[in-house]
C-alpha cells in the first residue's frame, strides 16, 4: 500500500494554485486544502453519508492552521461513525442561532414597537423608543427573552433609580411588561416577569404640572399682555392663544395654517398630532381669530403658525415655558397649567362637565368611537369657547366678572 503523503505547515504556507482555478491538496481522511488562483486558501472535509458525497468547510488558512483543521476532521469523523451528518448539524445550529436572535428581548421589543407605532403620536413613539434603547437594550437586549428572570430586569432598572429618576424607572418597567406580554402572545416566553417586580422599585409621587389658582389668573393675563417689554410679539400671541384654546402646548406650537378654517371658526387638529390619536376640533372665538390675523402678518409665509428662527420648523417646546419664567412664574405655572385653570373656571361658570372634558380632548381611546365623537357637543362647545374668551377679556381688563350660567 502506498504511503500517504500528509501536508506540512511549510507546504500549506507556500502552496499556490499553479495556474489552476482551484488546486486541492489532500491531507488524508477526507481533509483538503483548497487553494484558489487569487491566493485564498480554505479547508474542506469530504465525506460520504447514506451513499451521498458531501463536503464541509472548516475555515480559512492560515486563521485555521493545519493542526486545528486535523483536530476538527477527527471530531467530524467520530460523528460520522455515529451516523450523524455534520452538514445537517451545522444547518440545525444555524437555525437555532437564527431563532435565538429573533427571540432576544430587543428583537421582540422592536417587533412589538412596530405593531404599536401606528396607534401612537410621534412624540410618544419617540419616548418609548428612546427609553428602550437607552435603558433596556444595553443590559438585557441581547438576552433570549425566555431566559430573563425578574432579578435581571430589576438590576437593569436599579441604575435609573440611583440617579433619582424614579418615575422613569416605573415607566420603563411598564414598557418592558408590555414587551413580555407580547412575547407570551407570540410564543417567545411564558410569563411577564415585570409583574414580579411590583413593589420592588422605589415608589414615586406623581407630580401635576404647576398651575396657578383661578383667582390668580387676572394678574397673569395682564402680565402676558405686557410681555412685549420682555420678549417678542409672537410669543405673547402664542401665550394668549393658548389661554383661549387651552390645547396642549405641543399641539399649539406645531399648528399649521392648513389646519384652520377661519370662515367656519374652527381649528381642526389632525389625529397624528393629538395625544389620543383622534382628530380634534377647537372652536375659535372672535378673539382667537383676531390673534390669528396678527400671527399671519408676522409669520413670514411659513406653513407653521409659530415658526422658529428656521421658518421651516416651529418654535421649541420651551419657548412659552421660558416666557412664563421671565414673567416670574417659574415653578408656579406651565403651558399645560392653562388647561387646569380653564377646566376649573368653566365648571364654575356652569358649563356641563362632559362638554368641558370633550373640549379638553379627555375623550375616547377607542379610535372608532373617537372618530364619531370629534364633533360631539360642538354647538355647546362653540358657545362655551366664546364665553371663555369674553371671560378672559374681562379678567384682563380688571372689570367685575358676572358669572355665566348656561341655559
Amino acid at each position: 500500500m502506498a504511503k500517504l503523503n500528509l501536508l506540512t505547515d511549510a507546504e500549506c504556507k507556500n502552496a499556490t494554485a499553479k495556474g489552476k482555478a482551484i488546486r486541492k491538496l489532500h491531507d488524508g481522511g477526507g481533509l483538503y486544502l483548497w487553494v484558489y488562483a487569487d491566493g485564498r486558501k480554505y479547508w474542506r472535509l469530504r465525506y460520504v453519508i447514506a451513499g451521498k458525497e458531501k463536503s464541509l468547510s472548516f475555515g480559512v488558512y492560515p486563521e485555521v492552521g493545519l493542526k486545528p483543521a486535523r483536530k476538527r476532521r477527527d471530531e467530524e469523523r467520530r460523528r460520522l461513525e455515529s451516523n450523524l451528518d455534520p452538514s445537517a448539524e451545522r444547518r440545525a445550529q444555524k437555525l437555532r442561532r437564527s431563532i435565538a436572535a429573533a427571540n432576544t428581548f430587543e428583537a421582540v421589543a422592536r417587533e412589538w414597537y412596530e405593531k404599536q407605532l401606528h396607534t401612537w403620536v410621534p412624540g410618544h413613539a419617540d419616548d418609548v423608543k428612546r427609553r428602550l434603547e437607552r435603558n433596556a437594550y444595553p443590559s438585557i437586549g441581547r438576552r433570549p427573552i425566555s431566559d430573563i428572570e425578574a432579578p435581571e430586569l430589576l438590576a437593569a432598572l436599579r441604575p435609573i433609580e440611583k440617579r433619582g429618576a424614579h418615575d422613569l424607572a416605573h415607566r420603563i418597567l411598564q414598557v418592558c411588561g408590555q414587551v413580555f406580554r407580547y412575547g407570551i402572545a407570540t410564543g417567545r416566553c411564558k410569563r411577564d416577569i415585570a409583574r414580579d417586580l411590583r413593589g420592588a422599585l422605589t415608589p414615586h409621587q406623581k407630580r401635576h404640572q404647576a398651575a396657578i389658582r383661578p383667582e390668580e389668573l387676572p394678574q397673569l393675563l395682564r402680565a402676558i399682555a405686557n410681555y412685549d417689554r420682555l420678549g417678542d410679539k409672537q410669543t405673547r400671541l402664542a401665550l394668549e392663544l393658548l389661554v383661549l384654546t387651552f390645547v396642549r402646548t405641543n399641539e399649539l406650537i406645531g399648528a399649521e395654517w392648513t389646519e384652520f378654517d377661519t370662515d367656519a371658526g374652527l381649528w381642526i387638529i389632525p389625529a397624528a398630532r393629538m395625544k389620543m390619536n383622534t382628530e380634534h376640533l377647537v372652536p375659535l372665538s372672535t378673539q382667537a381669530l383676531a390673534i390669528l390675523e396678527q400671527l399671519r402678518e408676522i409669520g413670514g409665509g411659513s406653513r407653521f403658525v409659530f415658526p422658529g428662527r428656521n421658518r421651516d420648523k416651529p418654535i421649541s417646546n420651551n419657548t412659552m415655558l421660558f416666557a412664563l419664567y421671565r414673567l416670574g412664574y417659574k415653578g408656579k405655572m406651565t403651558g399645560h397649567g392653562f388647561r387646569a385653570v380653564a377646566s376649573t373656571c368653566l365648571n364654575e361658570m356652569g358649563f356641563r362637565a362632559d362638554v368641558i372634558e370633550r373640549q379638553l380632548a379627555h375623550s375616547e381611546r377607542n379610535a372608532v368611537r373617537g372618530a364619531y365623537n370629534r364633533a360631539e357637543y360642538l354647538p355647546e362647545r362653540k358657545k362655551m369657547m366664546q364665553a371663555w374668551a369674553k371671560h378672559v377679556e374681562t379678567l384682563r381688563q380688571g372689570a367685575k366678572v358676572i358669572p355665566f350660567k348656561t341655559a
